[in-house]
């Protein structure tokens, strides 16, 4: 019954999504598809390990808890005085 996929149908889906979605989702709407499998993958899979996340530098990219964790505590700034 659904024996191949040619060319045609695969283009007819993708004018379809972007009938749908428009051109500007389609690309968070692959991210978010890839890293949902990936999750279920590491899941099914039992892969429990910490990836180590690198920048271009070498240095580690932090999560948002982490990175406020790191920074040091700032002197709250004094008001400027207003003159009347």
């Amino acid at each position: 019954m659904f024996s191949s996929i040619g060319p045609l149908e695969i283009i007819l889906v993708i004018v379809v999504l972007l009938v749908i979605f428009g051109p500007k989702r389609l690309p968070s709407l692959g991210k978010s598809l890839g890293t949902g499998m990936r999750e279920f993958k590491e899941s099914i899979t039992g892969e429990d390990k910490q990836r180590d996340h690198t920048d271009a530098t070498g240095r580690p990219v932090l999560n948002q808890s982490q990175a406020h964790d790191d920074q040091p505590a700032r002197a709250p700034e004094a008001a400027p005085e207003q003159r009347a």
